[in-house]
């Protein structure tokens, strides 16, 4: 796949941290990032979904970045962070190691996912950004979930929103 100069551009990416992998999410997804909070818990959900929190009087699921990638949990610290991402008119937050930074990437600089070598299904990587020495694998937020699973995340927000 050859890129000629005057079609490539430039796109925005939150990059953070999952052990040493680093991964970015394009900034239009984006709502917000917040420190670490106290998540309540909600039976009968996948072990990868944390629970739920109250941001400003809006209920935000959220899942455990780490679980649902196969990773092994993490202690939370000061650089722990919830990710606030909008999945089909759904906000979900997602728990990082460590959000590094917002990266200006060059269309140029992206490939394909490699079929191995990471942690993370391959499903979840829409392409590779290769950065001087970084790798940044580029995540489509919405394959990290089945539309069945999105309906059961509506369907928690909507139980706790009643709920109060």
């Amino acid at each position: 796949m050859e890129h000629s100069k005057t079609q490539s551009r430039r796109e925005r990416y939150l990059t953070f941290f999952l052990g040493e992998e680093q991964y970015g999410i394009a900034i239009d997804r984006i709502k917000e990032i917040i420190a670490i909070m106290k998540v309540t818990n909600v039976p009968k959900t996948p072990e990868y979904m944390r629970g739920v929190i109250n941001l400003r009087g809006s209920i935000i699921p959220v899942v455990d970045t780490r679980l649902r990638f196969g990773m092994e949990p993490k202690n939370e610290d000061m650089h722990t962070a919830i990710v606030i991402v909008e999945v089909e008119k759904v906000n979900i937050g997602f728990i990082v190691d460590r959000v590094e930074e917002v990266a200006s990437i060059d269309s140029a600089n992206l490939s394909e996912p490699p079929k191995f070598g990471s942690h993370v299904d391959s499903d979840f990587i829409c392409s590779i950004a290769q950065i001087d020495e970084k790798v940044i694998m580029i995540l489509d937020v919405l394959k990290l979930f089945e539309a069945d699973e999105l309906i059961g995340i509506e369907q928690i927000q909507q139980t706790h929103i009643q709920g109060e």
